[in-house]
């Protein structure tokens, strides 16, 4: 998002920069040093960061450099667990992002994401107090997955500026800890979050995460607006990982591309003349896994489908795809770990996509799906809901269950099988999914809406 969105809304007329450490990949980023030992405030002091910059796409984009807090080998942690200090890391970054403003661009909206910027709309609420840069300033806090909701120790509060009065239940308290996402959520102008359903979701118990009394409170404030896809990257019939290419009108590439996986995959010629299902996924529960693991023997045993898979994560999960593929060899094709060219193939040459997620802020891969004529099985939560219609019949472009079981899953997985057989009206369903439009463009006219609604265009 923070790669699309800023691009689509420089089409629109905004003037946009980006903000994030100069750590990872960004190390290799042709970009310009512009400004050294730039003095930041943190805690009872100052910290000095250096400044990068480069132009992408039009987009301003600045590198916080830090090499003793982001000098490391892990965005959040490595494998000895979660950095102890990344509370002081992500507020420096908040602190240098308005340091940003004030000297190199003058910000009317400050756009947050998740807790690793909660802070920023704490900051910019005490700040125009003693600096006339930011009265007027708003912000904008969007929720990208609410189970982070960035915890800490209370007594770390006076390493990143915050004052013990803040420590309320009402404020930035959380049972016994500070919680940086819920700074965000009590001190931002306006929250988005990533789908219409998952807005509401998070305003209940169930999905809620402990903070569902705080956004109930906060509903009128609350937006949910679906992420966007990037065609340029996502279009099948401009795909450069593909085999062969193809559109709505012309579906004939897609069975080449189906070839194409199968012998790609290992599995036996047979599964071109029966559905073929694709998982791209990181593996963990919230993914659905669980109750996939349910039903995974019976689908594949004795309903004659064929099956792809490509992810990892969670152990017990990968040793489950590991054992399907042991037993039924030539019907599972597994690759554990992330391949960019073979998520494409798979996304392409499935003729059936499963997405039975606990929950999903959004979910790219079933809007990236309906693009391919890749017909979506998904649980009906979050984005998933929003993006995939399962009636009317005239309208459908997928299938969608509620309760969150195997066998619910396996019925969906059945009467997606059974469709895929209607060799008639499989073409419409997939041709409807193909011709829906979740580019950028539609998710920045939303943003853009409620960024003027924020703060009005004079004159």
């Amino acid at each position: 998002m923070v790669g699309a969105l800023p691009a689509a809304l420089q089409h629109l007329g905004h003037r946009v920069a980006v903000v994030i450490p100069r750590y990872m990949h960004a190390l290799s980023a042709p970009a310009a040093r512009i400004a050294d030992h730039v003095s930041v405030p943190l805690g009872s002091g100052t910290r000095d960061v250096n400044i990068w910059w480069l132009d992408s796409q039009g987009v301003t984009v600045y590198f916080v450099e830090d090499m003793g807090l982001y000098g490391r080998d892990g965005l959040y942690g490595d494998r000895y667990g979660e950095f102890g200090d990344n509370h002081v890391r992500f507020a420096l970054l908040c602190r240098a992002a308005m340091e940003i403003a004030r000297r190199f661009f003058p910000t009317d909206i400050f756009h947050c994401h998740d807790w690793q910027a909660g802070l920023l709309p704490l900051y910019l609420k005490e700040a125009p107090a003693v600096d006339p840069a930011f009265i007027g300033t708003k912000s904008v806090m969007t929720i990208h997955n609410l189970a982070y909701r960035g915890l800490f120790d209370r007594r770390k509060m006076m390493d990143i500026s915050l004052p013990p009065r803040l420590f309320r239940p009402d404020l930035i308290e959380f049972w016994g800890q500070i919680s940086l996402l819920k700074a965000g959520l009590v001190y931002a102008d306006a929250l988005t979050t990533v789908s219409r359903k998952y807005a509401h979701e998070i305003q209940t118990p169930e999905q809620g995460e402990g903070l569902d009394g705080l956004l109930r409170a906060r509903s009128a404030s609350l937006t949910g607006i679906v992420n966007g896809v990037d065609y340029s990257v996502w279009d099948p019939k401009t795909d450069r990982h593909l085999p062969a290419h193809y559109s709505a009108a012309h579906l004939n590439g897609k069975r080449d591309c189906k070839r194409e996986l199968v012998r790609e995959m290992g599995l036996s010629e047979a599964a071109m003349g029966r559905p073929l299902l694709g998982i791209i996924s990181r593996f963990a529960v919230q993914k659905g896994f669980d109750i996939l693991r349910e039903i995974a023997w019976e689908m594949i045993g004795h309903d004659d489908v064929y099956l792809v898979v490509l992810g990892n994560g969670d152990r017990s999960l990968e040793e489950m795809f590991g054992y399907l593929k042991t037993h039924y060899q030539d019907r599972v094709g597994l690759k554990i770990g992330f391949d960019d060219g073979l998520a494409h193939r798979i996304e392409a040459g499935s003729d059936i996509f499963l997405m039975p997620s606990r929950y999903e802020p959004c979910g790219l891969n079933q809007m990236y799906s309906l693009r391919y004529g890749t017909v979506p099985v998904v649980r009906a939560t979050g984005g998933l809901d929003d993006t995939v219609q399962a009636d009317p019949p005239e309208e459908q472009t997928g299938f969608k269950f509620s309760d969150y079981n195997g066998r619910a899953l396996l019925g969906s997985i059945r009467m997606a099988c059974k469709a895929w057989e209607d060799t008639e009206a499989w073409p419409g369903m997939q041709a409807r999914g193909m011709q829906k439009d979740f580019s950028w463009g539609a998710s920045a006219g939303e943003y853009s809406r409620l960024y003027r609604g924020l703060h009005p265009v004079e004159g």
